[in-house]
């Protein structure tokens, strides 16, 4: 595998609502696990829209990775100016990112022109990289459930999900890995 989606819910979807909100970095981290040891089997390219919550988070994380490892990080819009009606410190955000990935390039030039954009943005995702890693509750699916729809219909594509109990299984390791959790 050289390309990887990554998706997953929006900060809202997760009840998030402030960048600073701990349940980030438990995310994050359970991402960068999961990123590790796909750069290890060959990753080459992490590829995502650029939408709110998992993706900026994920995008934060390969820029971090950058550091270690030979990590690429494109950005791909469903079409310009996504960000229009974006809260403002997440277009902030999203400018940084765009700023430090390697290749951004939008989908469908001009702005939003309806919900085919989306449809097709999930179907040219799964056709341009070799699997996807989201974070979902198949059981909540929220607005993954269009994505995960289009990435069950391709052939020989692999679906990577780190689930509500992987994100438990984060949060105990980054509890005691941290000495001030055993005082």
């Amino acid at each position: 595998m050289k390309i990887l989606t990554v998706t997953g819910y929006k900060p809202m979807e997760l009840n998030i609502f402030k960048q600073d909100d701990p349940r980030i970095a438990f995310i994050k981290f359970a991402l960068e696990k999961q990123l590790i040891a796909m750069m290890e089997e060959g990753l080459e390219w992490v590829i995502i829209s650029g939408q709110m919550g998992v993706e900026l988070w994920a995008a934060e994380v390969v820029l971090d990775l950058k550091e270690s490892y030979d990590i690429q990080l494109g950005i791909f819009p469903p079409f310009e100016n996504q960000t229009s009606r974006w809260p403002e410190n997440y277009q902030e955000t999203y400018e940084e990112l765009i700023m430090s990935a390697d290749f951004v390039e939008p989908i469908y030039k001009g702005d939003y022109k309806g919900p085919y954009q989306f449809r097709a943005k999930n179907k040219w995702f799964v056709d341009k990289s070799d699997a996807c890693l989201l974070i979902i509750d198949e059981e909540f699916p929220g607005s993954n459930k269009f994505f995960l729809s289009e990435a069950q219909k391709a052939e020989d594509y692999a679906i990577y999900m780190i689930t509500p109990d992987d994100l438990d299984d984060a949060v105990t390791e980054l509890q005691m890995s941290d000495p001030d959790y055993w005082s």
